[in-house]
């Protein structure tokens, strides 16, 4: 069984019978967030799918704490390591395996300019294996037409992480496309309703999804969805 625990944002926590990660890890600032840095004394890994702010959030703490080690791109590994955190750094496209079970870096079309306006290598998505589920974490993006092919070549996906909030990222219609273009068993959306600019209906996005003859369900901040 794997666990995914929502804690707002674009924030996962990803656990399996043996191992622990926690994706983009915002929590301080962030309204939404149930539990704060504190909350996490454990953590094989951190994964950063790219530089802004409400996305490394309390990654430099958490990881220093845990001794968890940071999973991102190139630029960002380095910025995490110059802070005194363990890294490994990857880019688009490429993946390694890890203890826990292996991580790759696909497309996203975002930005990825650090807290301080540092330039952060480019943003990505999630392929991520972890006791023989696979899930995609999408980052912060817009809908393009490859994630066919992200699907065909690292899924089936056990799971779709996808951000619907509009403004920054794909908004509901552009979203519910990109469940379909992925197709996996089930879409959780996320990134949204954390400032003004992204309030948006997600039981709207999710009715969209079922219409198409997809699952798609609704996690909230604390909650968990197991895959089983």
């Amino acid at each position: 069984m794997v666990k995914l625990t929502f804690h707002g944002h674009s924030c996962w926590d990803i656990e399996s019978s043996s191992h622990r990660l926690l994706i983009d890890p915002f929590l301080t600032g962030n309204e939404l967030a149930d539990v704060g840095p504190d909350a996490f004394d454990r953590l094989d890994a951190v994964l950063i799918t790219h530089g802004h702010g409400d996305h490394i959030g309390d990654g430099v703490e958490i990881a220093k704490k845990t001794g968890a080690q940071v999973v991102s791109n190139y630029e960002i590994a380095n910025y995490f390591q110059a802070k005194g955190c363990e890294s490994h750094p990857l880019h688009i496209g490429g993946g390694a395996d890890f203890p826990f079970g292996r991580v790759k870096l696909t497309i996203a079309h975002h930005g990825s300019t650090g807290p301080e306006g540092e330039a952060l290598g480019n943003p990505a998505g999630l392929a991520l294996t972890i006791d023989g589920k696979r899930i995609y974490h999408a980052g912060d993006t817009g809908l393009f037409l490859d994630m066919r092919l992200i699907a065909e070549m690292n899924g089936p996906f056990d799971v779709a992480l996808l951000p619907i909030g509009d403004n920054f990222t794909m908004g509901i219609d552009d979203a519910a496309k990109a469940a379909e273009f992925i197709d996996a068993k089930v879409t959780i959306p996320m990134h949204f309703n954390t400032f003004p600019y992204i309030e948006v209906d997600a039981n709207e996005f999710v009715e969209k999804v079922r219409h198409g003859g997809r699952k798609a369900v609704l996690v909230d901040p604390g909650a968990a969805y197991e895959l089983t």
